[in-house]
Parts: structure tokens; sequence; C-alpha cells
């Protein structure tokens, strides 16, 4: 009796094991809301004036770089450190702190990303980069090391997480979108605490936004555990469309959640290439430069991800080709 109890236990964690590295195909379970796609993604028709710098929120609500913060509590969860601030106007913000992690850094890529998403019609929260900033706390006043600096906005409540694999929009075109995007900056981490559900109150309603927010594990490696994030060299390397099945691609994903990025279309991904092959160089630098990127490595990972645009064109342009494989590039 104690064997076959032992057997069953393993047996049983041997399947919790499989379940925790493959999850199967989005779908649309019970537990999904009904949403107009506008809670997810609205149409960028302003598309070549959008200012990716400053990004959707502005420069009125840009963390002032000479001010003196004041210390309210640490940071708590996540890889990098930080703290959570106020400045001189009152306003609370959360610091995700750059930091000398083998692992890389998430700010600089959390804003950069989180610029490009909202230029092409996905919502965000204010995200803005200071490099360093002053703090007073118990140990008196003295210089930070910075990172991403995310407003608590008064308009945006907080209501909860959201799953990439179980929510309103799957199968619309903007979701499939999202996710091209998301796997075209290799970004491996797609778990459901780093999305969040906000109540947006606007003067004459209220409304809900469905946000991909805690952007920072991406432009690196691939993987599930102790990946390279920010990374030059590592993206570099990393194929991110292995070839076509039929009408569907093959990503080079080996991130959490695999099965996401199971069921894209060739047309799906020249949607949103095509969407992306629309931003213009100064947009595409003004991206990297809100992050803090120096110009000559905002270069390098630009190269990257426009030839990861121009890829997906090319295979949107070719059609179904159940031949094509990376091989066959020219």
């Amino acid at each position: 009796m104690g064997m076959r109890r032992r057997t069953t236990n393993g047996a049983l964690v041997l399947i919790a094991l499989v379940l925790l590295t493959y999850v199967g195909p989005p779908s649309r379970g019970l537990a999904a809301s009904r949403a107009p796609i506008s809670a997810l993604w609205e149409a960028p028709t302003d598309l070549s004036t959008r200012d990716l710098f400053y990004g959707p929120w502005g420069a009125k609500r840009a963390p002032e770089p000479h001010a003196t913060y004041t210390f309210l509590r640490p940071k708590t969860g996540g890889v990098n450190r930080g703290v959570i601030v106020r400045d001189p106007q009152g306003r609370v913000w959360h610091v995700k702190q750059q930091t000398d992690s083998s692992r890389g850094s998430e700010g600089p890529v959390e804003v950069a990303l989180s610029r490009v998403l909202s230029a092409v019609g996905y919502h965000q929260p204010p995200v803005y980069f200071l490099p360093s900033f002053t703090m007073v706390d118990d140990h008196g006043k003295h210089l930070e090391s910075g990172g991403r600096f995310r407003l608590d906005e008064s308009t945006l409540q907080d209501r909860g997480e959201w799953d990439l694999a179980n929510n309103p929009f799957v199968g619309t075109q903007p979701y499939q979108g999202l996710m091209v995007i998301l796997f075209l900056f290799n970004s491996w981490d797609l778990k459901s605490s780093n999305n969040t559900v906000y109540e947006v109150r606007r003067p004459d309603r209220t409304e809900q936004w469905y946000v991909v927010r805690d952007l920072g594990g991406a432009l690196g490696g691939t993987g599930r555990f102790f990946v390279k994030r920010n990374n030059i060299d590592k993206f570099e390397q990393q194929t991110w469309i292995r070839g076509v099945s039929g009408d569907t691609v093959e990503f080079d994903y080996g991130g959490k959640k695999r099965g996401l990025a199971h069921g894209i279309t060739i047309a799906n991904v020249g949607w949103t290439c095509e969407l992306l092959s629309r931003l213009s160089d100064r947009q595409w630098q003004d991206a990297f430069r809100a992050g803090g990127y120096p110009p000559d490595l905002a270069n390098r990972f630009i190269k990257k991800l426009r030839a990861n645009v121009n890829e997906g064109l090319q295979i949107a342009n070719r059609g179904a080709n159940p031949s094509y494989r990376k091989a066959d590039r020219g």
C-alpha cells in the first residue's frame, strides 16, 4: 500500500510539472467576461505623429529629474529592486531600479516596449525612465540609481490580473497582434501577474483597459528560468520565426506559456508587422531614448527589431508556403 501511494504521488507531481511547462492554445474560457475590443486596442489613426519619447501621457506627467523624492516604502515582488516614492507635487511613483544583475535590468526594456505598444494602439499606464534620482529617507538625502518610474495615476484604478490565454479578445486580430509583438521583442515572462485590468475614469464615463503592464522580461534570450533580458548579444542571436506550417507561423519561443505561440496565422503576422513598419526611424529612436538607451546600443536593438518586422512582412507577402524555413531566407 505504501509503495502504491508513493507511485501515485510521484505520478501526480509529474503531471503537475508537465502542466506548468505547457499551456495549451488560448481559448475563451468561462472566466472571460464580455468587453469591447477598445478595452484592449484602439486603431492608431495618427500613428505617424505619435510621440514615442514622452508617450501617450505626455511631458506633463513625466517625473521631474531634479526633484527630491520622499521614500514611502520598498517595492515588493519582482526581480529588480525598487522603491515607492512621493514627489514634491504629491504624486506617487513606483520605481523599478536598475540593477547590475547578470540577468539584466528591466526598466529600460519596459519603457521602450511600452512606447511601441502604445504607439500602435495598445493601452499603457504612464511610465518613464530616469537614470538617477535624489531620494530622502531615514538616512538623509542621497542619490539613487534610477529606472522605470510608473505613476499612480488617479484616473486608473487597478482591478486585478487578466490571463493571456483566457480573456474576451482571444481570436481577434488585435489580440493576435499583441502576441506577435511580444514574440518579436522576445518577451518570455508571459504570466498573468504581469497583466492588469484598469478601471479608467473619464469625465463622462468609466471604461476598462486590459494592459500587459510589466514588460521588462524581453530584448534578450529565451527560456523559462534565469533568462538574460535587455541583452543585445543574446537578442541579436535569437531567431523569432522558425518557419511556416500551412497558414500558421511557428515561433522560436521558449518562454512561459508556450501554447500562446500556437495558432497565429501568416495574416496575423502580416497585419502586425505592417503596423510596426509604419513607425519612423525617429519614433524607434525616441522609444529607446525614452528607456535611457545610449544611441549605439539603441541602434543595434532597432536594427534587429526592424529585421524581425521585415521578415514578418516577407512571410506575409509569400503567403501560405509550408516549405518556408529559416534556411530559405535570401
